[in-house]
């Protein structure tokens, strides 16, 4: 059994769980995910995601961290840890997004990646009067968009006709180092989600969800057709919260949760920006939870020594990254590198 990958969720709209609380003001800032994720690299973190918005879906009047500056601030200031950027298709034209992520690419030597969404939150694209297809068109522009991407990236002179993207005689220098590209992550939940990650993803993200979903998932998934030679692999996104006792991470779970609830009106003003076609919170809605993309839902949550046996349980159905969140962020994630990471490593020697 191979040991996982640990990343961190980048704290673009604030906190994870509870934005605002006594362990954590809520703060977007480059400076706080910058001190975080050189802190993970420290650690022993392996990749770091860093997800995009144009404005905090929570709320216009909270700050939201802009992806794709950070993203190559974070190359420069790292030397080991992978670097996750989000992109939503519909924001960037492919050869210009093409031609950023090879810069970052290069600040990085080879440590970039994206983590293709095909976005779910109508105000940002509304309120900037950037065209909103419909869900399943959505995909189909994304299909086509990542084509032309890795076309581009492939250093070759391009020339590409399709329904949404003409590309004459062009060609992208300097070639990537990651090789063949940089790697590409794909989230969703949706058929369409799934049958573009099983086609053209590196790595598919699941949500947080209970390990039966997962494990559905997982088999649904590898069912489908795939044009790359070598096999998918899965990441999971889950909200940790690990103590010495059961009884103590189920007091700070349900503390959270209070807290959480303090803040409906966050989550009701982002509900309402929802596409309903978005199946991911079709599956949220069944499993209510601490934190985002699942959080909590994905059972992170127990004794070290639970959270550890959870963890491998993961890894035993294919799951190879886990992209966590904390809260309070620091003193969690270190909390988690301590005490969970060695006891994970432990069970897979004697497993």
């Amino acid at each position: 059994m191979s040991e996982p990958r640990y990343g961190i969720w980048a704290p673009v709209g604030g906190n994870f769980g509870p934005l605002n609380s006594p362990d954590e003001p809520i703060n977007a800032s480059y400076d706080r995910t910058r001190s975080l994720v050189l802190e993970a690299e420290r650690l022993g973190f392996a990749t770091t995601l860093v997800a995009q918005h144009i404005a905090n879906p929570r709320s216009l009047d909270l700050d939201q961290l802009e992806t794709w500056t950070a993203a190559a601030a974070l190359a420069d200031a790292t030397d080991k840890i992978e670097i996750i950027a989000a992109i939503k298709p519909l924001l960037f034209h492919p050869a210009v997004l093409a031609k950023m992520a090879l810069g970052i690419d290069a600040i990085s030597h080879g440590r970039f990646a994206i983590n293709l969404v095909s976005a779910w939150y109508r105000p940002e694209m509304e309120r900037t009067n950037i065209p909103f297809p419909p869900h399943d068109e959505r995909y189909r522009y994304s299909t086509e968009w990542l084509r032309v991407v890795k076309l581009l990236w492939s250093g070759e002179r391009v020339n590409f006709q399709g329904e949404y993207f003409k590309i004459q005689d062009l060609s992208l220098r300097p070639a990537p180092i990651a090789k063949p590209h940089p790697r590409v992550y794909l989230g969703g939940a949706s058929d369409a989600a799934q049958i573009l990650a099983a086609q053209e993803a590196d790595t598919y993200f699941i949500n947080g969800q209970p390990i039966e979903d997962v494990r559905k998932f997982i088999k649904g998934v590898l069912r489908r057709s795939r044009n790359l030679p070598k096999p998918l692999r899965f990441g999971l996104s889950g909200f940790v919260i690990a103590r010495p006792t059961e009884e103590e991470a189920k007091a700070e779970f349900d503390r959270l949760m209070a807290l959480q609830k303090q803040e409906e009106h966050y989550r009701l003003n982002l509900t309402k920006g929802i596409d309903p076609e978005a199946v991911m919170f079709q599956i949220f809605a069944k499993n209510p939870a601490v934190g985002g993309n699942g959080g909590t839902a994905a059972g992170l949550v127990g004794s070290y020594d639970t959270v550890a046996e959870r963890i491998s349980a993961f890894v035993e159905i294919g799951i190879e990254t886990f992209m966590l969140q904390f809260h309070p962020f620091s003193r969690e994630m270190n909390r988690f590198a301590e005490e969970i990471m060695p006891r994970v490593k432990h069970l897979q020697l004697v497993a």
